[in-house]
């Protein structure tokens, strides 16, 4: 048996970070994505009570997106290269809805009710346009950036699929943080948005592991493949706890519509560590492993101590925000 060293270990372990962060940010900035994607669906007040939903936390929540790619950066500066190469255009296009997105939540509360209009149809396209190209980039990333018609083609899934998926993470978010009309109508558009969901993220399962051999002897193999089933069947259990909770609209009344928002989140960890679990020990499938990627030991060592003052900062801060501005939203306004 391999002895475990800091040349082995301390890759295992920053990739470990790098993968929490990244799953945080899918989950926190996914929420407030889905939001704004769902935001032409609402009236005027109802919009404005939207965007105040995630006012506090939208900005915080890109946070995860920088560390995690800083610790690609630095820690795996072979990899970095590599995706980023590969991933040039899409990314270009993300941080494009991403600044749409920005520019459109401060112009729209302070302009003329005229470009109001324009302003939330901005924002909501920068959020459309974000979901797009990150759905491009994981179908990519899965295919180990091939250009086949094939992996196109399941890039191209992931990319349509992905907005059903986050607008479940708004529509859970929504639930909780609001009442009334407004919260009932995001019932409404869970409703429309679950199936679609599922069937997106049935046919992705389905499809990965045609799409990537390495994903296939990981999945279908004995012992492996009894020890993989409860992930699916949990996934299938939240689904129709999601579906459930919709359906009864007392549930929701009595205050246990956070039921949808956890059970998606579910959905989105199960399908994380699944995903891990799939491509370990690559960092870039088929090219490159943890170690070969990584920095050297000495490096990550030095690395390791701005980590570990930065990691706890984030996390304390990120419980201490949601705290603070935890409860039912109003409307956003500004003090002039």
């Amino acid at each position: 048996m391999e002895t475990l060293t800091w040349a082995t270990a301390l890759p295992l372990i920053f990739m470990a970070v790098m993968g929490l962060a990244l799953l945080a940010y899918v989950i926190l900035d996914g929420y407030d994505l889905g939001v704004g994607m769902l935001l032409p669906f609402a009236s005027d007040a109802e919009k404005d009570v939207m965007v105040s939903s995630i006012g506090p936390f939208w900005d915080a929540n890109e946070t995860w997106l920088v560390l995690g790619i800083g610790v690609l950066l630095i820690c795996f500066p072979m990899a970095h290269g590599l995706v980023l190469s590969a991933l040039y255009l899409p990314v270009a296009v993300m941080l494009l809805g991403l600044v749409l997105r920005g520019v459109a939540f401060d112009f729209r509360v302070k302009a003329r009710d005229a470009h109001k209009a324009t302003w939330n149809r901005i924002f909501a396209a920068g959020s459309l346009v974000t979901t797009l190209a990150q759905g491009w980039m994981l179908g990519a990333y899965v295919t180990g950036f091939a250009h086949d018609p094939w992996a196109l083609m399941f890039s191209t899934g992931i990319a349509l699929t992905l907005p059903a998926a986050y607008a479940m993470l708004g529509v859970g978010w929504l639930i909780m943080k609001t009442d009334g009309d407004l919260q009932r109508k995001a019932t409404r558009w869970g409703q429309g948005a679950l199936w679609p969901m599922g069937f997106a993220l049935m046919g992705i399962s389905l499809a990965t592991p045609l799409i990537s051999r390495t994903v296939f002897a990981k999945w279908f193999v004995l012992p492996e493949l009894f020890a993989l089933l409860p992930i699916p069947l949990a996934c299938v259990a939240a689904f129709f706890a999601i579906r459930h909770v919709l359906a009864t609209p007392r549930i929701v009344q009595a205050g246990y519509g956070w039921i949808v928002f956890a059970a998606t989140v579910l959905i989105f960890v199960l399908a994380f560590f699944g995903l891990a679990y799939s491509i370990y020990p690559y960092i870039v499938i088929d090219r490159l492993t943890v170690w070969d990627a990584a920095s050297a030991t000495e490096s990550l060592m030095v690395i390791g101590v701005g980590v570990a003052i930065t990691l706890p900062a984030i996390i304390l801060y990120t419980i201490f925000m949601y705290r603070v501005f935890w409860g039912k939203a109003r409307e956003l306004t500004y003090g002039l």
